[in-house]
């Protein structure tokens, strides 16, 4: 039986434990109306006490008899940022929802970057560790990334890279109408001296690339469409649909000039992977961008 005390003055709600348990566990069962990934954040931005004393970490163990208290006003995580969203957090990873406009990791003076705004946000938040980058998205392209937050984690997911995550798909926004409702592009992928990508339909010492397409939506001027990632090379979307002789809209590398959102119009929307401390699957999945979609009304 959970006999739950509550009181609501000042800024905390409080709870009594019954029985024996971990503090994400008891948080749970027992915060009405909140999310798992919510209350991490609470338990991650200082805004839980146990018997007055400030704790964060999740394995915490409770016994009966002691008090818990719940900030009312921290249950919003106190990350804030423009240009990073975090979608999920634990003790080994970060997942975030990357804008357009900032790079994955530093390049170059003082350029904005995500790993230096996740660092900053460890930082005054009072957690021992630094984002480490995994994998990245180009400054233009928004979507969802994953950041370690320890060199263990981040050396098994980059080498594992492949096996760990088992469905990555952006949409995008392409030049004209595409003909076919789906189909699969591969060849052979190799960055020139002018670091420019290029493709190649048989072995050029560059790197095999899959990307397999689905149209969802389209007008005569442009076509929606969902691109699924066997291969994850280096602009590889971006060269395979100039391939296809439908380049992503907004693209001044590979584009043809057609610009209609004053954006480059590619959008990482899904990412499932494999957790790589608990072996827990993990399905993440963010809107389509709803300026994609004014396009195709």
């Amino acid at each position: 039986m959970r006999n739950i005390n509550r009181n609501d003055s000042n800024n905390y709600n409080l709870y009594t434990v019954n029985e024996e348990s971990g503090i994400l566990e008891f948080l749970l069962k027992n915060v009405n109306g909140e999310s798992k990934t919510k209350i991490k954040a609470t338990l991650n931005g200082r805004g839980i006490k146990v018997n007055g004393k400030t704790v964060s970490q999740f394995d915490y163990m409770l016994k009966p008899g002691m008090k818990v208290s719940v900030s009312k006003t921290k249950k919003n995580n106190p990350f804030k940022s423009r240009y990073v969203k975090i979608v999920y957090e634990d003790k080994w990873l970060v997942v975030i929802e990357k804008n357009i406009g900032i790079l994955s990791m530093a390049g170059g003076h003082s350029s904005l970057n995500v790993k230096s705004v996740l660092d900053e946000y460890f930082r005054k938040s009072r957690q021992k560790c630094t984002a480490h980058v995994v994998h990245r998205l180009d400054r233009d392209t928004s979507g969802l990334m994953i950041y370690a937050k320890d060199i263990e984690t981040e050396q098994i997911l980059e080498h594992n890279w492949h096996q760990i995550v088992y469905d990555r798909r952006y949409v995008a926004v392409v030049s004209g109408e595409m003909e076919n409702d789906e189909g699969t592009v591969n060849n052979w992928l190799k960055d020139n001296k002018a670091y420019i990508t290029y493709s190649s339909p048989i072995d050029n010492g560059g790197k095999y690339a899959v990307t397999h397409y689905h149209v969802l939506k389209r007008t005569t001027d442009h076509s929606l469409v969902e691109f699924k990632l066997e291969t994850g090379r280096k602009n590889q979307i971006r060269v395979h649909t100039q391939d296809l002789g439908h380049p992503v809209c907004g693209d001044i590398k590979y584009g043809n000039g057609d610009d209609p959102l004053h954006r480059l119009c590619l959008h990482a929307y899904m990412l499932c992977f494999t957790h790589p401390a608990t072996g827990e699957p993990m399905e993440f999945e963010i809107p389509i961008p709803t300026i994609f979609r004014s396009l195709f009304k």
